[in-house]
């Protein structure tokens, strides 16, 4: 197996501490070390200061998104030769307060997030010709979004506006709304049919870019968009 030393440059920070600034590290790695393995490393080895989050290892907790090279991603799925980069920049999320080295806020994030009010589980998806499990109603699965806030980082609107309900609380918002189970849906469709709402987005679309899961959440703001303007169509012309 192929190895070789790669140069990593981190972002440090430390509350009370000294201003931001940016760390070089070299570490060893080979053609199955990912970036969250490599920062492991680093910190084991290196300097045990540095602080990040991460869980799964494996894409499904949503733990340790950071920037790479520019680009939002949950490290622990990075793998660090396919960056094809002399240097590796790893840098916290943006558009969320820097608690310590690689690791932001996530208050805020839920904050909005929760107030979509959106259900974990969801009725899934199958086959037509598949048959329903003995003693089952119905499939049911997790919902897709794992909460990594990869898409608020990547908003550009997030970095100018904070009052902007973001591409994760909107996107959550249309999934009550697509299937409201039995709840009302009107009230939401009203919180995001505002100033900081879905029509605040301009369809930059780097949300769907950051996600990882496939929520497409730039989708589901037009979706929103679609059903408000079928609402204000149906209240002007009584259909």
């Amino acid at each position: 197996m192929v190895e070789r030393d790669i140069e990593f440059k981190v972002f440090r920070y430390k509350q009370g501490g000294a201003a931001p600034a940016y760390q070089t590290f070299r570490t060893r790695c080979d053609e199955n070390t990912t970036v969250l393995v490599a920062l492991q490393d680093i910190r084991r080895d290196l300097d045990g200061t540095l602080i990040m989050r991460h869980s799964c290892h494996h894409a499904s907790c949503g733990t340790c998104g950071m920037r790479i090279n520019g680009r939002e991603e949950l490290a622990c799925v990075v793998k660090v030769f396919d960056l094809n980069t002399p240097t590796v920049v790893v840098e916290p999320m943006r558009n969320m307060p820097v608690i310590s080295d690689l690791v932001v806020d996530m208050g805020p994030f839920y904050d909005r997030f929760n107030s979509a009010g959106m259900p974990l589980m969801r009725e899934s998806e199958y086959l037509d010709e598949a048959d329903l499990a003995e003693g089952l109603e119905a499939y049911m699965r997790c919902e897709n979004c794992i909460e990594c806030n990869l898409c608020v980082s990547a908003c550009p609107i997030m970095g100018t506006d904070p009052t902007y309900l973001g591409p994760a609380a909107l996107a959550a918002a249309w999934r009550v709304v697509e299937e409201p189970r039995g709840l009302d849906a009107k009230p939401l469709l009203d919180w995001v049919d505002s100033q900081n709402g879905c029509w605040r987005c301009h369809v930059a679309y780097e949300c769907n870019e950051a996600c990882p899961s496939g929520v497409f959440p730039g989708d589901k703001i037009m979706s929103l968009r679609r059903e408000l303007t079928k609402r204000k169509f149906r209240r002007l012309f009584g259909r």
